[in-house]
C-alpha cells in the first residue's frame, strides 16, 4: 500500500502475544520470544527484565540457539557448557518463519544486533551452530525436508541439500556439531520420524533416508535430543510423548543400529506442543495448559499449571535443572524452581512415606496419619502450632503431636455417634476446643487442661453447628452454637491462667433468632466493630444453611447485662478432678447452670437486614472482612463483596469462580489489611478497593485453591469432595506467593494429610512466578479504553474464555499489569462500552462499564482506577451494578425441561450508547436473532431492563452505532445505524426515546427511515460523524463509514433534513448524496473500524494490517494515509483515541493477543518536541514497520549485506535463497530445490 505524502506513521508501543520461544543461558538468564521481540530476564535474586528488542521484524521468534563468546571453539548450551561459560556473554542465532538473525548477549544482559535480518525462501524449523574449523557456520533445517549450510557472519550459502523423501516437515532437528557427520531428524506429515545425513554423498544428489520410526498416530510438533544418554523424544498431535533410544545415530551410515521406542507417555488431555529432555527426566507441555515432568518409570512426577486457556507454546529447562520456564498462548511467562522442589519432596517422602503424587498447580504428598484411636474419626481440625485434632464416634478427642496420637478428652454417652467440633487459639500456646452433641450440650475445654472444661446448654435439641468468632486483638473470643428452632446461642469465652492451669471464663450473650426456613441453622458469622463498619454499633454478619445473609445489631448494654452470669471452670478446690469427672453428675450439674442461664436469658435478637437466599439454596460457607468490605462465599460458586452502611447490608459485586467450582469455602487474602499497612508505614490502594484474594473450595472430588484474577489453579488435591470433615491451614500468602499450606481430611475411615513440596516458609516457586502476566488464552474479542493514568493506558478486554480483564499498559516500557478479572459471564464476551463518571480524586478514573456477549447476557459494573503505594502502580475496584439475561424468566419456570426454549443461542454482537443521562443510560444492542433491542440501565436503582425490540433485519445483526444531531431549532435528534449479514445499512430515527420516562416501555419504529445495500456480505464495523458545514439551515450532513466481510471499506454521505413540529411523518428524512468505497481495503474480512475525526479512518483485519485512510468528501475519495503490520493474529477489535498534547492518536488492536500502537503525522519531529523520552524512542524503533501499496515490506540498505557475490556462490544462487528485499524474492525453481 502506497502512503500519501504527508501521511501517517503507525508504530508499535506495547505488545502482548503468545510466547513461542524460551531458552536459558546457563543459570543466569532466560530468553523469551514474543512475536518478533526478544527479551532477557535476569535470574539473579528476584527475576527481572533486563532488555527487550525487536529482532525479526515481521516474523515470530520460534527458536534461539546459543554459543558462548570464547576465544576458540564452540560451546552450545545443549552440549553442556560449563556454568561459567556464559560470563562473557553469548552469541545468539534467533530464527522464526523465514527470518534468521545474529544477536549478541552481553555479560550485563543487554542485546546487540550483530547482523542483518536474513530472509530465506523456506520456513526454518531448526538452526544449529557448527564448527568446521575455518569459521562459524550455521546448519538450518527447512520445512520442505531440506538442510542449508550458511556462513554465520556473511550469510553466504555454502550448501543446500535436499532429501529423497519429498514432503513437508512439521518439526525438525539437526544433531551434531560437524556438517559431514550431522544427522537430520524430521517429523513428517505422514506421522513418521525420518533420519538422513545432509553432509554425506554428492551435493547434487538428494540424500537417502536411513531410518524411519513409525508409531505416532498424529503429526509430530516437537523433537528433543540428549547427547549424553542418546535419547530422542518426540511430541505429537496424538497427545503422546515417545522416548526413543538412538544412541548410535551419530555413527557411520552402516553403524546406526535399530532405534528402539523405550516409553510411550500418555498424560496430556490435548495436543502436546513441546518436549525437552534433561538428566532428571522428560518435560512436556501442551494445549491443555499443563507442563508434566515424567520420571524414569514413565509416570507423572509433577504437574505445573500456571497459564490460562490456550495451552503452553514454549518450554525450557536450565542446564542444572534448577529452573523450568513455560510460555503460554495467553502471553504469560512463568518460572518454576524444579531442583529445590524435588529435593524437598524427596526428603519428605523418605521421612513420612508419601502415599501418592497429586496433580495440580502444586503437587506434593498425601500422607496417611495412621490414626489408631478408639472409634471411627468423624470430625477433624487443624490446631495452630499444635497439630491435628480428631473427634471419634465414641465421643473421644485425640490430638496428634509429632507422630503420636493422644486422647485429650472423653465425653459422656450423649457425645457418642454424633458430634460437632471446632477449635480456636485464644492466645499464643492456649487453644480451646468446643464439642456439641444431639441433646444441646456444648463442652468447652482447653486442650492443655481438658479436666477444667465446662458444659454449656444450647437448648434441648441438636447442636447443628459451632462457630468461633474473634472480635479483635485483646478481646475475648465468642462461641456461637446453632441449636433447635433457629436459635443461635452465644458466649464470650476467655481464659484464666491460675496456679493449677488454664480455665475458661464464660459469659453468656443474648442469642440470635434465624428466620424460618427448612434449613434453619448457622454456618458462619462475623462481628464488625465501629472501627470496621460505617456505624456506631457493633454488628454481626451471619450466614445460614439456606443461603441467606443476615445482619444483627448488638444492643449497647448487651455485653454487660446478659442474664447468663459469669462463670469459670471448676473451682480451685475441684481443680484436681480428672477428665472422667466431667462425665455423669459433674456434667449434669454444670449443664443445669447453663440451662438456668438460658431460661433467664433475654429475648433473642432479630436481624435488622436480611438478604434471603443470596447464595442459593445450598448455604453460605464463610464470611470475612477486609478494609471495610465484607466477603461471603457459598456453595453456589460465587464470592460476593458486601458493604455495610448503618443497618443495611448490600451486595457490591458477585464474582463467579472457576468453571465447575460450585462449592466455595473461604477467601484467602493475599495482601495486608489497612491496619497492618498503617503500622508498617506503607501506603495502600484507594479507599474501598477490593483486596487481592484467592478462593478455596471444591471442584468435583478435588480440593482446589483458585486465583480468580490470573484464572489459574494454585493447588488441587483429590480428597473425595467437600462432604466430609476437613481442615486447611494456608501458608504465609502474598500476591505472588500462593498455594501450598496443609490440608487434613477424613476419607474411608482414615485421617489423611496433604503437604506441598516445600516447608511453607514461602511457596513462591511451587506455583510458579509470573515473569509476565498473561491475558485471555482463547483470544480477545473486544476491548475498550477507560483512560490514562500517567504513562499507563487503562483498557478493558473481553475474551472467548468468558472473562473480562481490566489491565494497564505502560506506553513507554511496554509493561503490562492485570488489575482485575471479572468472570460473571457464562459465555464469550463480544462487546464493551464504557462511560466516564466523576472520580473521587483527580488522579483516578471512574467508569460505568457495560459488557455483553453470548447467551444474551448484559452486565453493568462501576470501576474505580487509582494508585497503590509509593510504587505508583494502578489498582482497580469493581462494583457490580446490575445483570440482565433474556432467558432469566424461562430458567425460573418449573418443569422447564418440558418446554422449548426460544433462541437459546442468542448473542449480543454490538452495543452503542443512545443516551447517557444522570439517572438512566439507554443502550442499543445488535443481536444474533435478528433483533435490535433497546435497554435502560439505572445505576441508582441497580437494574437493567428491556424497553423495546424490533426484528426488522430477520438475520444476524452484526454492528450498531448511534449519533446525536442538533436541529436548527435546538432540538436533539438521535440517529441509530444498524447492519446485518445481508450487507445492508439501516438508519433509524430514535428521537422520541429521549422523552421516555423511567419505568415505561418504548413504542419505537417498526422499520428504519433509510436503508441501503452497501456490502456483499456481513457488515462488521460502523462509524458515523457529522460534517461541520451544512447545505442549509434545515439540514445536516452525515458521513457513515462501514467495513464488511468482503474486505471493502465504504463511505456514505447523507443529508438529514429536519421537519417542522406538527408535520406528518418522521422528525427527519435522509437522502444519499454520494458514495465511494475501496473494494480491496484489506486482503481479509474487515473486522473493526474507527473514525479518529471527520477526515481520518482506521481499519483492521485478520490480514494483520492496521490501515489509516484519509477521507475527502469534496472529491468523494478514500486515500491510504498509512499502514502497519500488527503482530496480533486474528484481529477482532480496535480502539482509537486522541492523546492530550500529541498531534496524532493511539490505537489498540486485539485478537490472539494485544498491541498498543501510535499514529503520528509523517515528518513531525516528536522527539524534538519532548513528547517521548529515550526509552520510548527505542521502543518505537524496534517495532516500526511500514508497508507500501503493493504490500511489500520496505527494506533498509543494511539488508543488502546479506546478498551474496557471484564469486562466493557455490551450489545455490543468492537471489534464490538469501535475498532480503521483498521485491527480489522469487520462487525457487523445482529443479534447484530437488
Amino acid at each position: 500500500m502506497a502512503t500519501v505524502e504527508n501521511g501517517y506513521v503507525v508504530d508499535g508501543a506495547a505488545l502482548v502475544a503468545p510466547v513461542t520461544s524460551l531458552e536459558f543461558v546457563g543459570e543466569e538468564y532466560l530468553l523469551t520470544g514474543e512475536g518478533p521481540v526478544l527479551s532477557v530476564y535476569s535470574l539473579h535474586g528476584q527475576p527481572k527484565l533486563c532488555a527487550s528488542q525487536s529482532v525479526l521484524q515481521n516474523y515470530r521468534i520460534h527458536g534461539v540457539r546459543l554459543r558462548a563468546l570464547v576465544d576458540c571453539g564452540v560451546e552450545e548450551q545443549h552440549d553442556g557448557a560449563a556454568p561459567g561459560a556464559w560470563d562473557r556473554g553469548a552469541e545468539l542465532a534467533v530464527f522464526g518463519g523465514k527470518g534468521l538473525r545474529l544477536v549478541t548477549l552481553t555479560g550485563r544482559g543487554t542485546i546487540q544486533l550483530t547482523g542483518p535480518l536474513m530472509e530465506l525462501q523456506d520456513w526454518l524449523l531448526d538452526v544449529r551452530w557448527l564448527d568446521e574449523g575455518s569459521g562459524a557456520l550455521l546448519g538450518a533445517v527447512l520445512a520442505h525436508n531440506a538442510a542449508l549450510l550458511l556462513e554465520a557472519k556473511s550469510g553466504h550459502v555454502v550448501c543446500l541439500r535436499s532429501c529423497q523423501e519429498v514432503c513437508l516437515l512439521y518439526s525438525g532437528l539437526l544433531i551434531g556439531s560437524l556438517w559431514d557427520s550431522a544427522v537430520l531428524v524430521g517429523g513428517t506429515v505422514f506421522n513418521q520420524l525420518i533420519f538422513w545425513r545432509p553432509g554425506r554423498g554428492a551435493r547434487e544428489r538428494a540424500a537417502p533416508v536411513e531410518r524411519r520410526l513409525p508409531g505416532h498416530s498424529g503429526v509430530i510438533f516437537s523433537l528433543a535430543y540428549q547427547p549424553r544418554t542418546g535419547l530422542l523424544a518426540s511430541a505429537s498431535d496424538d497427545r503422546s510423548v515417545r522416548v526413543w533410544s538412538v544412541g548410535g545415530v551419530l555413527g557411520e551410515p552402516g553403524a546406526c543400529g535399530e532405534p528402539v521406542c523405550q516409553r510411550v507417555l500418555y498424560g496430556h488431555q490435548a495436543r502436546v506442543f513441546c518436549v525437552r529432555l534433561a538428566q532428571g527426566g522428560v518435560f512436556s507441555a501442551g494445549e491443555d495448559g499443563a507442563c508434566l515432568m515424567w520420571g524414569g518409570d514413565g509416570r507423572v512426577e509433577r504437574t505445573f499449571k500456571g497459564h490460562r486457556a490456550g495451552g503452553v507454546r514454549a518450554l525450557a529447562v536450565s542446564q542444572e535443572q534448577r529452573w523450568l520456564a513455560t510460555g503460554g498462548a495467553d502471553g504469560g511467562v512463568r518460572l518454576w524452581r524444579v531442583r529445590e522442589a524435588e529435593s524437598e519432596s524427596g526428603r519428605r517422602e523418605g521421612e513420612e512415606g508419601v502415599a501418592g503424587g497429586v496433580a495440580g498447580g502444586v503437587s506434593g504428598g498425601v500422607v496417611d496419619l495412621e490414626f489408631r484411636g478408639q472409634g471411627a474419626p468423624k470430625e477433624v481440625c487443624l490446631v495452630e502450632g499444635a497439630g491435628v485434632l480428631v473427634c471419634t464416634d465414641q465421643g473421644k478427642v485425640y490430638l496428634r503431636e509429632g507422630q503420636d496420637w493422644t486422647c485429650v478428652w472423653e465425653g459422656a454417652p450423649e457425645f457418642q455417634s454424633y458430634c460437632v467440633m471446632e477449635v480456636v487459639c485464644v492466645r499464643e500456646g492456649v487453644c480451646v476446643c468446643a464439642v456439641g452433641n444431639l441433646s444441646g450440650g456444648v463442652c468447652v475445654f482447653p486442650l492443655a487442661h481438658p479436666e477444667r472444661g465446662v458444659v454449656l446448654r444450647a437448648g434441648e435439641g441438636k447442636v447443628h453447628s459451632l462457630q468461633w468468632v474473634w472480635p479483635g486483638q485483646g478481646q475475648d473470643v465468642c462461641l456461637l452454637a446453632s441449636g433447635a428452632e433457629g436459635r443461635v446461642y452465644r458466649w464470650l469465652i476467655g481464659v484464666d491462667a491460675g496456679e493449677v492451669g488454664v480455665a475458661p471464663c464464660i459469659r453468656q450473650l443474648q442469642p440470635f433468632s434465624l428466620p424460618p426456613c427448612a434449613k434453619r441453622w448457622l454456618t458462619c458469622a462475623l462481628t464488625l466493630t465501629p472501627t470496621h463498619a460505617h456505624t456506631q454499633h457493633t454488628l454481626w454478619v451471619c450466614g445460614d444453611r439456606r443461603g441467606s445473609l443476615l445482619l444483627y445489631r448488638e444492643k449497647e448494654q448487651s455485653r454487660e447485662t446478659q442474664a447468663g452470669e459469669e462463670r469459670s471452670g471448676p473451682r480451685r478446690d475441684q481443680s484436681q478432678g480428672s477428665a472422667a469427672e466431667l462425665n455423669g453428675d459433674a456434667q449434669e450439674e454444670r449443664g443445669g447452670v447453663g440451662e438456668r442461664g438460658h431460661e433467664a436469658g433475654a429475648e433473642a435478637l432479630e436481624p435488622v437486614c436480611l438478604l434471603f437466599g443470596v447464595h442459593g439454596k445450598q448455604g453460605v460457607t464463610s464470611v470475612c472482612e477486609r478494609d471495610g468490605l465484607c466477603y461471603s462465599t457459598g456453595r453456589d460458586g460465587f464470592v460476593r463483596v458486601l458493604v455495610v452502611h448503618g443497618d443495611t447490608l448490600t451486595v457490591q459485586r458477585a464474582q463467579r469462580a472457576a468453571k465447575g467450582m460450585e462449592w466455595l469455602e473461604r477467601v484467602l487474602f493475599l495482601q495486608e489489611s489497612r491496619q497492618e499497612r498503617d503500622r508498617s508505614g506503607e501506603e495502600g490502594p484507594v479507599e474501598g478497593a477490593e483486596a487481592r484474594f484467592a478462593l478455596v473450595g471444591f471442584r468435583s472430588v478435588s480440593f482446589v485453591v483458585w486465583d480468580p484474577v490470573r484464572q489459574e489453579t494454585l493447588l488441587s488435591v483429590p480428597c473425595g469432595g467437600g462432604h466430609r470433615s476437613w481442615g486447611y491451614g494456608p501458608p504465609v500468602l502474598s500476591d505472588h506467593c500462593v498455594g501450598g499450606g496443609q490440608l487434613v481430611f477424613i476419607k474411608q475411615g482414615a485421617v489423611l494429610a496433604h503437604r506441598p513440596p516445600t516447608h511453607s516458609r514461602s511457596v513462591a516457586m511451587t506455583s510458579g512466578q509470573a515473569l509476565r502476566e498473561g491475558l485471555h488464552g482463547r483470544g480477545v474479542g473486544c476491548l475498550c479504553r477507560l483512560g490514562s493514568l500517567g504513562h499507563w493506558e487503562v483498557l478493558v478486554t473481553g475474551g472467548e474464555d468468558t472473562s473480562v480483564s481490566v489491565l494497564a499498559l505502560h506506553s513507554e516500557t511496554g509493561a503490562t499489569r492485570l488489575l482485575s478479572g471479572i468472570t460473571d459471564h457464562i459465555s464469550s464476551v463480544r462487546t464493551l462500552t464504557a462511560l466516564c463518571r466523576d472520580a473521587p480524586r483527580s488522579s483516578s478514573l471512574s467508569t460505568l462499564l457495560f459488557s455483553a456477549g453470548g447467551r444474551a447476557q448484559l452486565q453493568c459494573y462501576r470501576l474505580l482506577i487509582g494508585w497503590e503505594g509509593d510504587a505508583r502502580q494502578p489498582t482497580c475496584q469493581v462494583r457490580q451494578i446490575a445483570s440482565h439475561r433474556l432467558d432469566e424468566q424461562w430458567e425460573r419456570k418449573r418443569n422447564r425441561h418440558k418446554t422449548v426454549k426460544m433462541d437459546p443461542e442468542t448473542r449480543y454482537m454490538g452495543m452503542a450508547v443512545v443516551h447517557d443521562g444522570p439517572d438512566r443510560v439507554l443502550l442499543a444492542l445488535a443481536c444474533s436473532d435478528g433483533a435490535v433491542r433497546l435497554f435502560g440501565g439505572s445505576e441508582h436503582a441497580g437494574k437493567v431492563e428491556l424497553l423495546w425490540e424490533c426484528f426488522y433485519h430477520q438475520r444476524c445483526v452484526l454492528s450498531i452505532a448511534a449519533h446525536h444531531l442538533l436541529s436548527p431549532g435546538g432540538q436533539r435528534c438521535v440517529v441509530v445505524l444498524s447492519a446485518a449479514t445481508d450487507g445492508q445499512v439501516c438508519v433509524w430515527d430514535w428521537t422520541s426515546v429521549l422523552a421516555l420516562d423511567e419505568g415505561q416501555n418504548w413504542q419505537g419504529p417498526s422499520e428504519p427511515c433509510f436503508t441501503l445495500p452497501v456490502h456483499q456480505s456481513g457488515v462488521n464495523g460502523l462509524c458515523v460523524w457529522e460534517e461541520p458545514e451544512a447545505g442549509s439551515q434545515d439540514n445536516r450532513l452525515l458521513s457513515v463509514a462501514s467495513g464488511g466481510d468482503d474486505g471493502q471499506l465504504s463511505v456514505l454521505l447523507l443529508k438529514a433534513t429536519f421537519h417542522q413540529h406538527g408535520s406528518e411523518g418522521a422528525a427527519l428524512t435522509l437522502e444519499l448524496l454520494s458514495r465511494w468505497s475501496e473494494p480491496l481495503a484489506h486482503a481479509a474480512p474487515l473486522t473493526a473500524l474507527y473514525a479518529i475525526d471527520r477526515s481520518l479512518i482506521v481499519s483492521t483485519s485478520p490480514d494483520q494490517r492496521v490501515c489509516v485512510w484519509s477521507v475527502c468528501e469534496r472529491s468523494s475519495s478514500l486515500r491510504p494515509a498509512g499502514a502497519a503490520f500488527t503482530h496480533t493474529a486474528d484481529v477482532a477489535g480496535l480502539e482509537v483515541w486522541r492523546q492530550r498534547g500529541e498531534a496524532g492518536a493511539r490505537a489498540a488492536v486485539c485478537g490472539q493477543g494485544l498491541q498498543l500502537l501510535t499514529i503520528t503525522p509523517r515528518g513531525r519531529d516528536r522527539h524534538r518536541d519532548g513528547q517521548m523520552d529515550t526509552d520510548s524512542r527505542e521502543l518505537q524503533e524496534r517495532l516500526k514497520v511500514t508497508f507500501s501499496r503493493s504490500g511489500t515490506s520496505e527494506q533498509t540498505g543494511r539488508e543488502e549485506l546479506c546478498s551474496l557475490s557471484e564469486e562466493r556462490q557455490e551450489s545455490v544462487s543468492t537471489e534464490e535463497l538469501c535475498s532480503l528485499s521483498e521485491e527480489r524474492q522469487e520462487s525457487v525453481s523445482t529443479e534447484t530445490m530437488a
